[in-house]
């Protein structure tokens, strides 16, 4: 059983480990897509401009129907850095509606702006799963969104001792595990989050790799 990383932004792909690679039409708009590794692709709230959204829905409902395009994002909200929220909402929204045509989940970044993304998400009735990535907030929030429907993805993070990310992968089995830009291996996130769980590693893999085929069984 190999490891699965569902969010990374290495292009690397070592044999043992199935790796998603998040690239960003921010970064260029006509982005040349791989078509032979698993991808995820969206807008990145950092640098997505509303004056452009209609140019970069163009193409992103293109690329986006590859049968590779595993997930659509990294894209979501920051409260502390990109266009104005209500510009932000706008932009996420249309990546929403295109994942629900697609059926494709979608990969979140999130700062600062939960309380918005719980709001959108109930008022567009999102029915593709929504993967909140690099989760690393405290205990309560994390079993908030749990509860909500949300999907948690762990990274370099869940290392520090009594974080939150830490408490709740002893708390939940509802999680992914990525390396996102960190140069850590998977395989030692891995490592740690098992000694967390109390399992082997081998354990850990067959469930999350197992979660994975059942999402993308269903969705993807």
């Amino acid at each position: 059983m190999g490891y699965l990383n569902i969010h990374t932004h290495c292009a690397e792909q070592k044999e043992s480990v199935l790796s998603v690679q998040s690239l960003s039409l921010t970064d260029n708009v006509f982005l040349t897509i791989p078509k032979t590794k698993p991808i995820s692709v969206g807008l990145h709230p950092w640098y997505a401009k509303l004056v452009q959204l209609e140019g970069y829905l163009k193409y992103l409902n293109v690329v986006a129907r590859q049968e590779n395009i595993k997930m659509i994002g990294e894209c979501g909200l920051d409260a502390l850095r990109g266009e104005h929220m209500e510009d932000q909402i706008t932009i996420l929204k249309a990546q929403i509606q295109l994942a629900e045509e697609l059926n494709k989940p979608l990969i979140l970044h999130c700062v600062k702006a939960f309380a918005e993304l719980i709001a959108l998400k109930e008022e567009m009735r999102v029915k593709v799963p929504m993967i909140i990535h690099g989760f690393n907030k405290n205990l309560i929030l994390g079993e908030q969104l749990l509860a909500k429907g949300f999907l948690l993805s762990f990274g370099a993070g869940v290392l520090k001792d009594n974080s939150g990310a830490a408490r709740l992968v002893q708390e939940t089995d509802n999680f992914f595990l990525e390396t996102d830009d960190s140069e850590l291996p998977i395989e030692e996130i891995y490592a740690h989050v098992a000694n967390l769980k109390n399992c082997s590693v081998e354990v850990l893999k067959a469930r999350i790799f197992g979660d994975w085929k059942k999402l993308m069984e269903t969705y993807g």
